[in-house]
């Protein structure tokens, strides 16, 4: 019994409600979105979904900020940046009202499914289903869809824009990027992907089991046989963002027979890296860098991924894509 209380207390110390006519109000604490935006959030989707009308009388900063334990100024910033955005209006000794006329405000993705949740939550509630009970629904939704993008790992940020870009390319599926230190425990909806040398890695900080792709690199000679023999007093450039690119085809290019005194190296992430790249023959860059290659230079773009791996990428997506009735 003492447990049940002391968790009672916990949950109403954590999230209160609040009902202003049709609408009610929920504050989180501890959640990543602060008060202010939740407050902000949810009268504009409260508007939106005419739980709030237009003329309505808004809670007052200090009852809001009494009733949930807040500081007024919190719930005061609220209120001014649903002001200055036009959704409310503060008519002077009287409070603050939904004003009659709503923002023109152009409809996003990201607004929809925000209405979308608000409406799932405001029925579940209407049903008396319990947020623990949604919340393990959800789970289970989220498990029965497949995936539907590709999750980079990859610890070095300059790699990983290199290798987004690539995929990106390659694909249809979004692509999205993190390190070892902020990769989701279970990447819901996410096709994992990794180089070879991250593989360990990737094991230990995904769940048991899961399922992911690890990706070749291309092979250098190969991909410049068609680029040799190396012209003798050519000058070359090289360049990238990333260190290890600049280093592995110097090395390779001087193992074809280029002189070393014939290239100029240039890393992207320094300042006016492109000076002096407009005489040289060619420019073996990143498909990043060679977008941004000075106007008339010859960019010769090396892919790091593999002609395997990228057919594999475009496999997995074309699976994944298939109608039910054809697999």
């Amino acid at each position: 019994m003492i447990a049940r209380q002391r968790g009672d207390n916990f949950l109403r110390a954590t999230a209160k409600a609040y009902d202003v006519a049709a609408m009610q109000f929920w504050f989180a604490r501890g959640s990543e979105v602060s008060i202010r935006e939740q407050l902000v959030t949810q009268v504009v989707l409260g508007i939106l979904s005419d739980d709030l009308a237009p003329g309505q009388r808004l809670p007052s900063t200090r009852d809001l900020a009494r009733r949930f334990h807040l500081h007024p100024n919190t719930i005061s910033a609220g209120y001014r940046q649903l002001e200055r955005d036009r959704w409310v209006e503060f008519r002077r000794g009287s409070g603050v009202y939904v004003r009659a006329s709503r923002p023109q405000v152009p409809p996003t993705p990201a607004l929809a499914l925000d209405q979308m949740i608000a409406r799932l939550f405001r029925s579940a509630r209407k049903l008396g289903v319990t947020l623990p009970v949604l919340r393990a629904r959800l789970r289970q939704w989220l498990e029965l869809q497949p995936p539907d993008h590709f999750l980079l790992i990859e610890p070095d940020e300059e790699l990983q824009r290199i290798l987004a870009a690539e995929i990106a390319r390659a694909v249809t599926f979004p692509v999205e990027s993190c390190g070892p230190q902020d990769c989701p425990r279970a990447p819901v909806g996410g096709i994992p992907v990794v180089l070879p040398n991250r593989e360990a890695t990737a094991r230990q900080l995904l769940p048991p089991g899961t399922e992911f792709i690890t990706l070749q690199v291309r092979s250098v000679p190969a991909s410049l046989a068609g680029y040799l023999p190396a012209p003798s007093g050519a000058l070359v450039g090289v360049a990238s963002r990333w260190p290890e690119f600049l280093k592995v085809a110097r090395a390779v290019l001087s193992a074809a027979g280029f002189h070393p005194d014939s290239f100029v190296l240039r890393d992207a992430r320094e300042p006016n890296w492109q000076r002096g790249l407009k005489q040289t023959a060619a420019v073996v860059c990143d498909l990043l860098t060679a977008a941004e290659l000075p106007a008339g230079c010859r960019a010769i773009p090396f892919p790091l991924l593999s002609e395997a791996s990228i057919s594999e990428l475009q496999r997995y997506e074309a699976f994944i894509n298939q109608p039910i009735e054809a697999l």
